[in-house]
C-alpha cells in the first residue's frame, strides 16, 4: 500500500490566519494527504535585543514559539476533527530558505503551499524576496495562494511552452500537464492549456533571416505558426486534452495569462519554471514576472534536472 502523500503549508511568524490554510485544508482533504503545517519564526528586533541578558533573551524566544505553536494548534484542532490527519511545527531559525531545502531532502514532501506575500517593486529590487527564493529552487511543486474564490480550485488553467529550445528541460510540459489534470481530478474542477505563442519573442537569425523585418515580410511567420500548432497539438494530445480545452493565443505569456485568468475567472494557473537565467519565455522569467501580477493563485513545476 503506497505511503500517504504529505503537503507542506508555509506560515508567517505573524500569527494570522491567511486563505492559504483553507485551501491547504481542502486540497488534503481533496487528495487524502496528510498536512504538516511549518511556521519559520524569527524576529530581528527580539533576536538581537541587547537590553536584557541571554538568558533572559531565550525565555522570551521560547515563549513567543510556545505561544505560536498553541496558535497552529488551535488552526489544526477543527482540521483534525473533519478526520484530517494534521501536524504543527515552530522552529526558530534565521535563515528559513536553507532550513526548507535541507528539510525537503531529508523528508520529501509532495507539494508546499504558502500565501503569497506581495512586496512592493522597490523592496524586490532592493532584495530577493523568499517566494521568489522558493520559486527558484524549491524542488517540489510549489502552490502560492493568492486571490482564493474556491476552497477548491474549480477552473485550473495549464500554462505550457512546446517550442521551446533548451533540450536539458525536456518533459517539463508533460510534467505541467500532469500536475494540471491531476489537481482538476482531485478537485473535479476544469482545467483549460494555453500557448501565449509571442512571435517577436523568437529571433529571426535562429530562423535564418537577417533582420526582424524580412522575418515578418515573408511567409515564414505563417510557417512558424503552423509549426508551432502542430508541436502544441501533439502535447496535448499524448496528454489527453481535448481540443476544446486548448487554446494557442498570439502575444506575450505575461499578458495572455493575466487577461485570461481575469476575464475567465481562474483560480490556479500552473506552470513550469526553470533555473536557467539565458531562457526569457515562459518557462523562465515570466513565471517570476507573473507571480504578483496574477489575479489568480499560482502552481509551480520543476524541471527533473537541475544544473
Amino acid at each position: 500500500m503506497p505511503a500517504q502523500a504529505r503537503f507542506l503549508l508555509l506560515v508567517t511568524p505573524l500569527m494570522e490566519r491567511s486563505p492559504a490554510l483553507e485551501r491547504a485544508a481542502a486540497l488534503a482533504k481533496a487528495e487524502g494527504a496528510a498536512l504538516h503545517i511549518l511556521a519559520f519564526d524569527y524576529l530581528e528586533g527580539l533576536a538581537t535585543a541587547g537590553l536584557v541578558n541571554e538568558q533572559a533573551l531565550e525565555q522570551m524566544r521560547l515563549g513567543y514559539v510556545e505561544r505560536h505553536q498553541h496558535w497552529l494548534e488551535d488552526q489544526a484542532r477543527p482540521l483534525r476533527n473533519l478526520g484530517l490527519t494534521v501536524t504543527t511545527e515552530v522552529v526558530w531559525v534565521e535563515h528559513p530558505l536553507k532550513e526548507l531545502l535541507l528539510r525537503l531532502k531529508e523528508e520529501p514532501m509532495a507539494l508546499v503551499i504558502k500565501a503569497l506575500e506581495h512586496e512592493s517593486w522597490l523592496s524586490r529590487l532592493m532584495f530577493t524576496p523568499l517566494d521568489v527564493h522558493l520559486l527558484r529552487e524549491c524542488p517540489v511543486p510549489l502552490h502560492f495562494v493568492s486571490k482564493v474564490r474556491h476552497a477548491l480550485p474549480r477552473k485550473i488553467v495549464a500554462a505550457v511552452d512546446p517550442f521551446h529550445r533548451d533540450g536539458r528541460y525536456e518533459g517539463l510540459n508533460d510534467r505541467i500537464l500532469h500536475e494540471a489534470t491531476k489537481l482538476a481530478t482531485a478537485c473535479d474542477a476544469d482545467v483549460e492549456v494555453i500557448y501565449a505563442h509571442d512571435l517577436s519573442d523568437l529571433g529571426a537569425q535562429e530562423y535564418g533571416f537577417g533582420s526582424g523585418a524580412e522575418f515578418f515580410s515573408s511567409q515564414a511567420a505563417k510557417l512558424l505558426f503552423d509549426e508551432q500548432a502542430r508541436a502544441f497539438d501533439d502535447l496535448a494530445a499524448r496528454n489527453g486534452i481535448p481540443p476544446e480545452q486548448r487554446h494557442m493565443i498570439l502575444g506575450t505569456p505575461a499578458s495572455v495569462l493575466a487577461s485570461y485568468a481575469d476575464a475567465y475567472n481562474v483560480d490556479v494557473i500552473v506552470m513550469g519554471r526553470v533555473g536557467h537565467p539565458g531562457l526569457t519565455r515562459l518557462l523562465g522569467s515570466t513565471t517570476e514576472a507573473l507571480l504578483y501580477k496574477m489575479p489568480c493563485s499560482v502552481w509551480t513545476v520543476s524541471p527533473e534536472v537541475f544544473d
